[in-house]
């Protein structure tokens, strides 16, 4: 098939461990065309008619990842972590393949090095992430939280006194705390954007943008 480039492009899944069959299932849910692949013929069929495509196969075998088709994917996702070797060899084997965008498991900064130079175009830290994101909940404050990077995260929370009683306009919250109230939830309503004129009560929910250290320091200043 020709490489589809676009938002709805099929996807080539490789490792059906916790992470790549995480990642296949939330790509069915939102539509996606999948192919799986996997060494386990356990997992193979127990996934079988849950994605759109799962096949048996070694994807570190260049000749076994090219009888699958691997070549007319756009978009790849190496989920093997456990051996290194072998997600090494299936990166490079997707480079070989000229495969345009190739989303690479790392277990190590080390590995995620390698995987870099040999060609990934994106490499994700699953359990590094899932750790900082854990970290951030812990407190109790903050219900969710996703980090984009060193300046920008977002996170959901109870609003402290400080973002309550008074329009948003009126606060200061980027002045005095370098956050943005971003959104609002009410009891029983939808989530709305906030604006100037945004008045958070004390049983709402806020969505919030800023650095990590920023929401953090927030979401700790008296209920």
């Amino acid at each position: 098939m020709a490489r589809d480039k676009s938002a709805d492009a099929p996807v080539l899944v490789i490792g059906l461990g916790r992470f790549g069959a995480s990642a296949a299932d939330k790509l069915e849910q939102l539509g996606r065309e999948v192919l799986v692949v996997d060494t386990d013929p356990v997992l193979v069929q127990k996934w079988a008619g849950r994605v759109t495509h799962v096949v048996q196969a070694d994807a570190r075998d260049l000749d076994a990842l090219t009888q699958i088709g691997g070549q007319d994917f756009a978009i790849a996702i190496v989920a093997v972590g456990s051996s290194v070797e072998g997600s090494v060899l299936i990166t490079a084997n997707l480079v070989d393949l000229g495969v345009p965008q190739i989303w690479a498991k790392a277990m190590s900064t080390s590995h995620g090095k390698i995987l870099e130079r040999i060609g990934a175009h994106h490499v994700v830290y699953p359990e590094a992430e899932s750790g900082s994101r854990i970290a951030h909940l812990v407190s109790g404050q903050v219900l969710d939280f996703v980090e984009f990077d060193d300046e920008l995260s977002l996170a959901k929370l109870r609003p402290p006194k400080v973002a309550r009683g008074g329009a948003l306009s009126g606060l200061g919250l980027r002045r005095r705390f370098g956050i943005t109230v971003v959104g609002v939830t009410s009891p029983g309503e939808p989530f709305v954007y906030a604006g100037a004129d945004t008045v958070v009560g004390t049983d709402d929910v806020i969505v919030v943008s800023g650095t990590a250290t920023d929401i953090d320091a927030f979401a700790r200043l008296g209920q």
